[in-house]
Order: C-alpha cells, then structure tokens, then sequence
C-alpha cells in the first residue's frame, strides 16, 4: 500500500471518534489502527442488537434506516431458511461531492472492517464482501487490510463501476452477483435473501460509515456513545464540505452541531443557499442554513435533509440556475434508464433547465422543468428520480431571484464556474454532420429518447451526450441513417483509468 493517498484533509469538532489517529496517520494499518483503538470486544447477537437499538444507529448512506431493524431480518430469514447470513459493505461511493467513505475505506479500514467482522462473528455469518468504486483508493487499501487481519469468515472485495447508480443498494447486490450494476426492476429486501440477497442468502448491507461507527459503539458502549449529539440523535457523524477552488474536506461532528459553525470552520459562508444530502438531498435558503442544526430532526425543521453528509455552500459569483442544470444533466446520464421516470422524466427536465438557463424560455417552460419531475416522483424502481426531484426542485424555490432572471430572458448576468463537482465527462457523444443531413428525421425514430427532432425534421442538437442505456439506441441511429450523417464519438480517457 502507497504511503501516499491523495484523499480529502479530515478535520473533527469535539472529540475525533472515526477519524481518530488521522491528524497523525496518512493510513492506519494494523499495527497503528491498534495503537489508536483498544481491543475490539466480542458481543454475543443479542448484545449486537441491543446496541445498535440502544444508539439508534442508523445507515449513513442516505436512507437513515434502522441497523437493528435490517440485522433482525437477516437473522431471522437466516433461521427460517437455515441458511447463514452474507455481510455487505457498501463502499462505492458514486456521488461526486461525498468522499467521507472513500476516506474510511482508504486512510481507516480496519474500523470499518472491524464493524463488519463484529457482525459477521456474533451473527455467524457465511462471508464479508466489500464494495468498492473501480480506480478508488478503497480497492487497493481494502484487500491489504484484509490481508493484515484475522477473520471470522471468508471476506473479498467487489469491484463496481464508478457511476452514481453503483451506490443505490439494489444495484451493488446486483454486481456482487454477476449482473448488471443497476436496481432491480423489482423492489426486493436483501435481508430477507431470495433473489434481493448475494447469492439468495438473507444480506445485512449497511454503508462504511454505518459499520465504523457500529465499531466506535461497541468499543464505548452506549452510555458513553451517547455523551455526544442529541438525546434522539446520539454520536458523531461525518460530512463532506466542498470548498469551490478547494479539495473538499471530511469532518467528523456530533450531531446537532450547527451548520453555520460547520461552515465557518471550513471558512466558508452560506453564500446564496447551502446544499446539503448531496445530489439526492435539498437546498436551504442562507438564513436557513446558518441555523439549522446538523441531523435528520434539525434538517427536516428547515426544509432539508442529512442524505449522504454532503454539504456544498454555492457563492454568490456563479450562476444558481446554470450549477443545477449542470448536475441534472449529469444525473440524467447516470440513471439505469429502465423505467419511465428515468427513461424520459429526467431528460426532459434537464433540457428544459438548460433552456431556461440560455434564457431562451419563459413560464412554460419552467412549468416543464416542474411537471416532468412531478410526475418522476414516486414511480421509479429506484429513489433516483425522486433525489433528483428534490434536488431540483428545492433549487427553484431557494434560488428564486435567479430563476425568474432567466426566465424574464436576460439571466443573472453571472458565469458558471462549476462549483457543484462533478466527474470528468468520459460520456460518448452522438454527433450530426450537417453536411450530410438531410432531415429524413430517422433517427428520432430508432433513438427518441436520445434525439429530439426540431420543427424541420432536423436533429435539435449536433452533439448529445449518451447515457449508458441509450447505446444501443445510439448504434442503431447511426448503422441506419440513410444519409451516413451521425456517428459516436468517445473522449480519450485519461493515463491510467480503468476502462
């Protein structure tokens, strides 16, 4: 393992708990992971349980779900079918502003693992897998950790494809099985096995944060857990704040710290409104922001939501409207496009962003940005379309002063800086060679979720980004043109990534 990884800086406020020993340790192995933890205890299943029910511990992923609700299933469906549970760490990571559990898998593993192994031996469970993203430091740090230590049952890594739909719980059992990296078409509950669990066996999946903060309890106990936070809200919890021109940094507090202090630790300013749940979470207004108490209770008083830690203050020297079409147009692209929310809800309210965003459109066109995501909420197979509605939407009303600039047709005047990060584009491109087009109008036929025909017959657009999903009706555009006018154009990628 490198000594050097170009990870996030950490930070904590009050007493460091997950990021213990990483004002002094790039990485901790297991020889510093020991100085900096004492012995991990060894609790029975019910002691498990009684703990995680005791702590309120919940999924730091996104979702907030209870562990102890998950653990119970699992071990339940375990003894109803006798079989032995499988423990999954969900470590990929596919969401642009959030690094906290690259950052555990790469400078902390062994409590993540420790989590995880806790798990496994008080619920006897049949193998560890751990889920990484392709080219992060986690699938390099993961496997030598695993080397360093012993283990109560067979553990491996799984490699995923960096995409944002690798993270979604669903689509990450989906690769560990062999299949494609996407939601199920049906909703399915890993804990209870069958064809929701790796390999059908009933599945405890929590994120790494979830499992290294399970460690941090067992080793406290829950009196002493419970010193910090809330009363309902207990222990520390780790957030990601972007800095724009900035690495971003991870910061470890307890929860119910306010906002404001976060921010202005991180010397930052709520500027002209505060996200925070990263792309599937909420915008909150400055004021809002500036008060709110950091947890689920505190967010959802103001309007937001924890969501995955991610926290992004937008300056006032970029432009709102055009930072969020941005990310919609990314978001769009990184769905599974296998259900109609995804498939058209999203591209249509991208494009309708992007058009506001030029100052090309009016009201009805702003009307179309909200009637396309009103009716993606509520019917995807996956909470896709509904974190990308929220996202947006929550925008619109914060950033109201913007939008109705854009709308009256001159904009905000305003540059867009690309504050919001986002990957580099390594997405194919459909391109129109105008020379040769003769508008027959075929190829928004084969590919109508991909090429919007304009008044005449010809494609809107000479180049339009495609979409994992939309390949094959890429090919087929271009294979039958009659006029040889389209063809598919892939970036260079860069030294060194993994294709």
């Amino acid at each position: 393992m490198s000594a050097r990884i170009d990870l996030p800086q950490v930070r904590h406020m009050g007493r460091a708990r997950l990021t213990a020993g990483l004002d002094r340790f790039q990485r901790l192995d297991l020889a510093a992971h020991t100085r900096v933890h004492p012995p991990l205890p060894r609790p029975t299943r019910d002691d498990v349980l009684d703990l995680a029910e005791r702590v309120d511990l919940r999924g730091r992923g996104g979702a907030g779900f209870p562990f102890a609700r998950k653990a119970r299933a699992a071990v339940a469906a375990a003894g109803r079918t006798g079989t032995r549970p499988v423990i999954v760490v969900n470590g990929a990571e596919g969401e642009p502003p959030s690094a906290k559990d690259r950052m555990l898998l790469a400078r902390a593993p062994h409590l993540v693992l420790d989590g995880a192994c806790l798990a496994a031996a008080a619920f006897g469970a049949e193998e560890i897998v751990i889920g990484v993203a392709a080219g992060s430091p986690g699938e390099v740090s993961i496997p030598a950790a695993l080397d360093e230590r012993d283990l109560p049952c067979p553990a491996r890594t799984v490699r995923l494809p960096e995409r944002f739909v690798s993270g979604e719980s669903g689509a990450l059992i989906r690769g560990v099985n062999g299949l494609p990296v996407q939601p199920a078409a049906v909703k399915t509950r890993a804990a209870e096995g069958g064809t929701g669990g790796v390999r059908r066996r009933p599945t405890l999946l929590s994120n790494a944060e979830t499992w290294a903060q399970l460690a941090v309890a067992a080793r406290l106990g829950p009196e002493a857990y419970a010193a910090v936070g809330t009363a309902a809200e207990p222990g520390t919890v780790l957030l990601t704040v972007n800095r724009p021109a900035a690495a971003p940094l991870v910061v470890e507090a307890p929860f119910g710290t306010g906002l404001g202090d976060v921010l202005d630790a991180c010397g930052l300013r709520p500027g002209d409104g505060v996200l925070v749940g990263g792309y599937h979470g909420a915008w909150l207004a400055p004021a809002d922001a500036a008060g709110a108490a950091l947890s689920r209770t505190g967010l959802a008083e103001v309007g937001g939501t924890l969501g995955a830690g991610a926290i992004v203050a937008l300056p006032a020297d970029t432009c709102p409207l055009g930072e969020i079409t941005r990310v919609a147009a990314w978001l769009a692209g990184e769905s599974a496009g296998q259900c109609g929310p995804c498939r058209s809800g999203l591209p249509d309210a991208a494009e309708a962003l992007a058009v506001l965003a030029a100052g090309a459109g009016g009201p009805a066109v702003l009307d179309d940005v909200r009637r396309a995501l009103g009716g993606a909420q509520g019917g995807g197979a996956c909470s896709h379309p509904d974190g990308t509605a929220r996202f947006v939407l929550s925008a619109l009303d914060v950033f109201t002063r913007d939008v109705e600039a854009h709308v009256a047709g001159a904009g905000c005047g305003r540059p867009v800086l690309g504050v919001l990060p986002l990957p580099r584009d390594e997405s194919a491109r459909l391109e129109v060679d105008w020379s040769r087009c003769a508008g027959h109008g075929l190829c928004g036929v084969l590919a109508p979720g991909l090429v919007r025909l304009g008044p005449h017959g010809y494609p809107a657009s000479t180049t339009v980004p495609v979409a994992p999903w939309q390949e094959h009706g890429a090919r087929r555009a271009v294979n039958q043109c009659p006029a040889l006018a389209l063809r598919i154009r892939r970036p260079e990628r860069a030294p060194g990534r993994p294709r």
